[in-house]
């Protein structure tokens, strides 16, 4: 008698749960976190290396650390740049340490 009672109390007559669907809100999470976290940084990433990569003479530049300098040559194949911050001041940093390049145009004046 108890045997019955658990068979109907488990449906007995029930069929497997589709196991996608088990799996679905684990999917769509991953699937949110793409489209919110992943993509935009790799988007910021890609601008960030191209305007390194177009770096050139006679730039305003910021570096990561806040100094301000303008870019007057490179060395090491173009791995370091060198940058006038002030008359007679010359800095050498990595490229990567470069923040961003200034609204300042290549003659001194603000854009």
């Amino acid at each position: 008698m108890v045997e019955n009672l658990y068979a109907m109390a488990s449906g007995g007559a029930q069929g497997q749960a589709n196991p996608f669907l088990s799996f679905l809100p684990l999917l769509l999470i991953l699937l949110i976190m793409y489209f919110l976290i992943m993509r935009p940084q790799a988007k910021k990433q890609k601008e960030r290396e191209k305007m390194l990569q177009s770096l050139q003479k006679g730039d305003a530049v910021v570096t990561i650390g806040g100094i301000h300098g303008k870019i007057i040559g490179f060395k090491q194949n173009n791995q370091i740049v060198v940058l006038r911050v002030d008359d007679k001041v010359k800095l050498e940093v990595d490229r990567s340490a470069i923040a961003s390049v200034s609204k300042e145009g290549k003659n001194g004046e603000k854009a």
